[in-house]
This record gives structure tokens, sequence and C-alpha cells, in this order.
């Protein structure tokens, strides 16, 4: 079975057993920290998904780190990933888990790549259209600047994306006359 699949049943789990005890949010919290220091600290992964590394290690250094920043129900749900031998999956994991959070709750990102930074205005519309054009409840926009748009933007929601970026114009204008 997939790494991804499987992941995503570990995260469905976490999320039935976070609604049951009332402690979506923090679990949510708790794996948004989780993936964030994994994603600054890359020897974490490599020893999660190290098969040499004993797992009461594994056990111990995810203790050691997460004991006093997240909830009791995370940490167990560490350790018993862990204890079935599965931590290599931990982070897939994590991430599946924010995904199926971000469906739940209704939560959209939006990637916005321009030539310069955005304006708050120019976000409040961004997000603005985006809710009404997903129906999501909030929008997290994520802000990228490349220079090499020349200016307008480029939106990307989950598959879609809309490009109004002025080198995209350029690029069809270019085409066109070589045709």
């Amino acid at each position: 079975m997939s790494e991804i699949k499987v992941a995503s049943r570990y995260a469905k789990s976490l999320i039935d057993l976070a609604v049951e005890n009332n402690g979506l949010a923090a679990s949510y919290n708790d794996m948004v920290l989780f993936e964030k220091v994994v994603n600054e600290t890359p020897e974490l992964e490599a020893i999660l998904k190290n098969p040499i590394v004993p797992l009461d290690k594994k056990t111990g250094i995810l203790n050691g780190i997460f004991a006093d920043k997240v909830g009791k129900l995370s940490l167990t749900f560490f350790k018993t990933v862990v204890n079935k031998g599965r931590s290599a999956i931990l982070f897939a994991t994590a991430k599946q888990f924010i995904q199926q959070y971000n469906i739940i709750k209704g939560i959209v990102t939006a990637d916005v790549t321009t030539a310069t930074a955005l304006s708050d205005a120019a976000k409040q519309q961004i997000v603005a259209i985006v809710k009404k054009e997903m129906g999501a409840n909030e929008v997290i926009v994520n802000e990228k600047i490349n220079e090499k748009l020349i200016g307008g933007f480029i939106l990307k929601v989950g598959d879609k994306q809309f490009d109004a970026s002025i080198a995209s114009g350029l690029s069809k204008l270019k085409k066109e006359f070589a045709a």
C-alpha cells in the first residue's frame, strides 16, 4: 500500500480520535508544529525513516522534542505509530491530517505569485474572490515574488490556476506572431 494511502488512514483515525475527545483544533496545532519541526530539522525525518534506529530511541526522541509542546493525544499517537513500526510515515501523516482538517473546516490555500509584494487591499480582494468561487470559509494566502512576471499575478488554488501575468501575455503574443 502506498505511503500516502497509509498516512491518510492514520490521519483520518487521529481526526476521529480528536473529534471524540473534543481536541480537533489542538491536534491540528500539534500536527502543524510537528510538520514545521520536521521541515526545519531534516535529521528528524531521517531518524524516523531509518529502520536501524530502535523504536524506543525514536519514541524517546519524539518524547524529548514534543513532550511539553503537544497534547497528550498527539504524543500517544506518535508513540503508537512508532511502536507499530510505521514511524517512516509520521511526517506524511501530519501533512495528510492538515489537509483533511482544512477540508473539514472549509479552509483553502491560495498560492499567489506576483512581481512585487501584494498590498493588503489586493490580498483582501483575492481572499474574497477565492471564498466566493471555491465556497471556502477561510482562505490562507501564500505569497511568492517572481520578478520575471514583469507585472500581474498567477493564482493557484488546488489544481486550478489563473495566469494574469504580463510575462504570460507576452509569451502568448510571441507565439501568435510566430504562427
